[in-house]
């Protein structure tokens, strides 16, 4: 079983590809039934249908390949509820040879372009819109299956328009941090520039900057720069920040007008064809203000600054979809979300301080951005991190927020970098159509079968609390409903479902079971679309030999890593090491071959295997053990891994290794000390960080300039193959990796050492000339030896 082919065509990848029937069964799997689900995976053959899907009265489920149709009574039966749903008329001409493109075979996810406007985004109305899209295997014409009324408006304007604005309009506000260093300073106001005039015209912006005072930019007034001020300190609410900015909130329309909100139209906010000239030269002006004094830190507001400009856009804008971009180069040192005082004497807060509770100011900042949070989704606003600085910002207080909002976070050293650069420009980038290739005000909705409940996610979203008689009563992360929301996502963006089985009423062996994954949202034109995935697994016996040959130990290894740094979260790493390993033991206690209490006859079949070593790497990695790493780099180390995809994630757990000789193709190598050799180059990709890594010979070689020599063209070839293939990786992932280059014995090359399994250290006999790491760690071969002792134990 292919599970890479498969998810190129579901866009899922299942931990288990054949589920026992009972939970008794389950829990003997040790690792949970769960799907890493890509909602929005690219795929060069999905259908856009141009209407509204066809919906179970019953169970909610959309009309799938799987459902049985009776042509003759136009009746389609739900396989997850087995409900009879009638065609409405605009299928009239359904029939065997004459399919809607939802009923292919092939089609296990189709897209629905909804143009209707719909508040709660899941009409069944199918009227006014016919589906007549090629993609029939008739010749048989559909002109008679489309409704002859047009589609009509209701209420006059569509839910979340700005008054004035044709359609809803994704909202762009800039917060930048003025207390800056000039030439940091600089470099983001000319990327802010760049953006701006790169915007579609009818996107709404608007500026704000910080430093112990919050100013908000009239863009609309034009005589001179006004702006309004916000004491730095004093936490405002968002209804205070609306009548200081006299605008008024979606609540207090309602109250006064008695009917659903038109939003005003405020300098505040405004379209970029109206105030592109006044933000221009807003950003220009922008300098840093604030005199710091000796042996203290410059005075930010970080937090208030957030809050006032959350606030303008729940008074300013409806549940659309808009974006809080920070740039900042420091800690916040007063005010809500404050993480240290601005007194040099004053340390940031470490790992220990926190694990010791000497972090006076932790607690109440995180609770701060948690309801920051909560307001972040309630109003479908995504909250961006651009930090860069030399010391801590304080991204871990933020990460609540940001991972919630599904906001994008980079931590660098300098504003002036291309990492900075490249990633802001990634985020504004265009798709073929022009439209910004960003997607708003998503939801993620899933329907099972009646055997299988719904345990929770993992991942950048915020559960919504609705139940059902599918949502099981134990909670795994977002749990509790059936429904998430994501203030955005991206084509990678990867959600890890837990499910349980029900046994209530047992399964039948051999039957099959479905679940569905629905996704609404708004693309970069604001249209709305839903996105549905149905896929179809099979129950089996227990001792099957199908559930073996369905274990997908990279899903496996990836959720897992979920689910400890999820624990990580609350509990002490070495609780969750020793929960990982207790995991472990049991695995391979149950899915190994061996004679009881004999280790060297202990063996794994090749769909277990790598599982072990997977489990290995991420014993050792930054998401568990924080040593050396501070708050902030955890923090953003976990964030990007919780919503990464598989493939990604193996790379942050075990790095690749790829070795580049004069005999031949660069080939991958093991991720092991061994591998370094004085005559070899490695390319070394742990995700965040790409390392080229020069044996002694080729460096001193490249030295004397030997490359440059035509009688060398050789080793120039040799020294040029790594960085294409580096800068091809570097190009292709956003956050952008650091590239670092270094010779073997250089002080860079502990970027590399620290990753690489200890096969030979200080302690090892026998050395055989390769290089030596000075650990007390275990080697991956210890640690299998240990496993395979605790394993035949029984």
């Amino acid at each position: 079983m292919d599970f890479i082919e498969l998810e190129a065509i579901e866009g899922l990848r299942w931990s288990w590809n054949a589920w026992p029937t009972t939970k008794n069964q389950v829990s003997t799997l040790i690792i949970p039934l769960s799907i890493m689900c890509t909602p929005l995976m690219q795929s060069t053959e999905l259908p856009i249908l141009p209407y509204d899907p066809l919906i179970c009265t019953r169970c909610a489920a959309v009309l799938n390949p799987y459902a049985r149709v009776d042509y003759q009574s136009r009746i389609w039966v739900c396989p997850f509820c087995y409900n009879r749903n009638p065609f409405p008329i605009s299928y009239l001409g359904i029939g065997e040879t004459n399919l809607p493109a939802e009923l292919f075979p092939t089609y296990s996810t189709v897209e629905y372009k909804i143009d209707k406007v719909d508040p709660k985004f899941g009409s069944n109305s199918h009227l006014g819109y016919g589906w007549s899209n090629g993609f029939s295997s008739s010749n048989v014409s559909l002109s008679s299956m489309l409704y002859a009324g047009t589609p009509r408006s209701i209420g006059g304007f569509a839910g979340g328009e700005v008054r004035g604005l044709a359609g809803p309009v994704p909202a762009f506000v800039f917060v930048v941090d003025a207390c800056m260093v000039e030439e940091e300073l600089k470099a983001v106001k000319n990327e802010l520039l760049l953006v701006v005039e790169q915007l579609p015209e009818n996107a709404l912006v608007g500026l704000i900057t910080f430093d112990a005072m919050v100013r908000v930019y009239d863009l609309g007034f034009s005589e001179c720069s006004r702006v309004v001020l916000f004491h730095g300190e004093r936490e405002v609410s968002s209804e205070q920040t609306q009548q200081f900015l006299g605008i008024y909130s979606s609540k207090q329309w309602q109250q006064q007008l008695g009917k659903t909100p038109v939003i005003q139209k405020r300098g505040f906010l405004l379209p970029v064809s109206e105030c592109e000239f006044n933000i221009t030269a807003a950003i220009e002006d922008i300098c840093s203000l604030a005199a710091v004094m000796p042996g203290h830190r410059p005075q930010r507001c970080t937090g208030g600054a957030i809050s006032v400009a959350l606030g303008l856009l729940e008074g300013c804008l409806g549940n659309t979809g808009s974006r809080i971009m920070i740039f900042t180069s420091g800690p916040a040192t007063l005010g809500p979300g404050i993480v240290v005082n601005s007194d040099l004497g004053n340390s940031i807060r470490t790992h220990r301080d926190l694990f010791n509770g000497h972090a006076p100011h932790y607690t109440k900042s995180c609770s701060f951005y948690n309801q920051l949070s909560q307001r972040l989704s309630d109003a479908s606003v995504v909250l961006d991190l651009f930090a860069c600085s030399l010391d801590q910002v304080g991204a871990a207080e933020l990460k609540c927020p940001v991972e919630s909002s599904g906001g994008f976070m980079m931590l660098g050293e300098l504003f002036e970098s291309d990492q900075f650069r490249k990633c802001l420009r990634h985020i504004f980038s265009r798709d073929e159509e022009g439209h910004l290739k960003m997607y708003f005000d998503a939801t993620i909705e899933v329907v099972t079968t009646k055997d299988v409940k719904i345990c929770g996610a993992l991942g950048p979203c915020v559960s919504l609390r609705k139940k059902n008689n599918v949502v099981s009563d134990r909670v795994i992360g977002e749990g509790g409903t059936y429904m998430w929301k994501l203030g955005t996502l991206t084509n990678k963006t990867c959600i890890a479902f837990f499910f349980e089985v029900c046994d209530e009423q047992k399964a039948e062996p051999g039957s099959a079971f479905f679940v569905q994954f629905i996704t609404r949202y708004r693309n970069g034109n604001m249209g709305v679309r839903k996105r549905v995935t149905t896929a179809s697994r099979r129950w089996v016996e227990n001792k099957s030999p199908e559930i073996n040959a369905g274990f997908d130990q990279e899903a496996a290894a990836s959720v897992m890593a979920r689910l400890a740094i999820h624990r990580a979260e609350r509990c002490f790493a070495r609780d969750v090491i020793r929960w990982l390993d207790d995991n472990l033991i049991r695995f391979a206690s149950k899915f190994g071959d061996y004679i009881q209490e004999d280790p060297s006859s202990f063996r794994l079949s090749s769909n277990f295997s790598l599982y072990p070593q997977f489990m290995y790497y991420l014993r050792r990695s930054q998401f568990i053990d924080v040593f050396n790493c501070t708050p902030d780099e955890t923090a953003f180390f976990r964030l990007i891994l919780n919503r990464e995809g598989v493939v990604g994630s193996l790379i942050m757990i075990q790095p690749t290794l790829f070795q580049y000789a004069f005999d031949g193709p660069p080939v991958p190598v093991l991720l092991d000390v061994r591998s370094i050799s004085a005559d070899v180059i490695l390319l070394f990709d742990s995700y965040f960080h790409v390392v080229i890594h020069y044996g002694s010979k080729i460096a001193q070689w490249r030295k004397l300039g030997y490359h440059k020599d035509p009688n060398h063209e050789n080793l120039r070839k040799l020294l040029e193959a790594p960085e294409i293939d580096a800068e091809q990786l570097v190009v292709e992932r956003v956050p952008v990796p650091k590239l670092i280059k270094c010779d073997q014995h250089g002080s860079q090359a502990r970027f590399l050492l620290a990753k690489l399994n200890p096969s030979v250290t200080q302690n090892s006999t026998f050395v055989d000339g390769s290089e030596i790491i000075l650990t007390d760690d275990l080697s991956l071969q210890d640690f299998i030896d240990h496993l395979q002792a605790l394993a035949v134990r029984g």
